[in-house]
């Protein structure tokens, strides 16, 4: 099992990304797209890097003959930023009936930018966002997919149980995020697990153990997969992925995308 962690970006970068103000270095680039590609998909990496790097590029070269036409843009005063300090009270457990309640007052802001930024400006070279993980967009000039390791084995993502994507969790609170999803194939399902593979989040990742164990299912019924969460002590957001394997981390569809979780932490 994979353990390395995707870089995040700074707000800065990120949010200027989002805008067309700025492309990411490639640096940038290569750390949020290696997490998606070759930990999540399963991708090679050295054929990612490949194909990555060639997108940034004709990027680049067209952000810049962008920019020798446009007029100079004054650049805003930076804004300072606050002091944060470690935040101690005990860990809450979260009532996930309560989180699932609208907000309307909720702004969609910097941190669900955070997760598509890097790939969203790449969008001149027809490149999908994060979204490709569960829609199952594809492109015909990538590369066939890794096949199941058992012929005829398939899963299929139905629903957040608890915990919707954007969710505001407290700082160092406790939550139970439930996936629910369909096994899509004609092989039974038994004694597999989820376990986490890829995961990114500023200031830092949320904790959980590695894996977590699936219900034997049957061709054609969806099951409920859960996992207990604690928050990160600051604020900030985080991001992690989770694909099936068999009891030994092996993971049984390579090719297909993983389900994840993606909160907002707030004080």
């Amino acid at each position: 099992m994979r353990s390395d962690h995707g870089a995040l970006a700074s707000k800065s970068a990120l949010s200027a990304a989002a805008r067309g103000r700025q492309l990411p270095s490639w640096e940038i680039t290569w750390e949020f797209v290696r997490t998606l590609e070759v930990g999540v998909l399963g991708r090679d990496i050295e054929e990612a890097r490949r194909t990555w790097r060639a997108r940034w590029e004709q990027a680049r070269d067209r952000l810049a003959g962008f920019e020798e036409n446009a007029a100079p843009v004054p650049t805003p005063d930076a804004t300072p930023v606050e002091p944060r300090t470690r935040d101690e009270r005990p860990g809450l457990v979260v009532d996930a009936a309560v989180l699932d309640e609208p907000r309307e007052s909720r702004p969609r802001g910097w941190w669900l930018v955070a997760a598509a930024a890097t790939v969203a400006v790449l969008g001149v070279t027809g490149v999908l966002g994060v979204h490709y993980l569960r829609t199952g967009a594809s492109d015909e000039s990538q590369a066939p997919a890794p096949k199941p390791v058992i012929e005829g084995d398939g899963s299929e993502f139905v629903r957040d149980v608890t915990i919707p994507d954007g969710t505001e969790i407290p700082t160092g609170a406790h939550f139970v995020k439930t996936w629910e999803i369909r096994n899509s194939g004609n092989v039974p399902w038994i004694d597999r697990y989820l376990i986490r593979e890829g995961d990114f989040g500023r200031p830092g990742p949320c904790e959980s153990v590695d894996r977590v164990r699936i219900p034997d299912t049957r061709p054609g019924e969806t099951v409920q997969v859960s996992v207990e969460v604690r928050a990160p002590d600051e604020p900030g957001h985080c991001q992690v992925y989770w694909k099936m394997a068999d009891a030994h981390g092996r993971l049984l569809l390579p090719g297909h995308r993983g389900i994840f979780y993606l909160v907002k932490i707030v004080r």
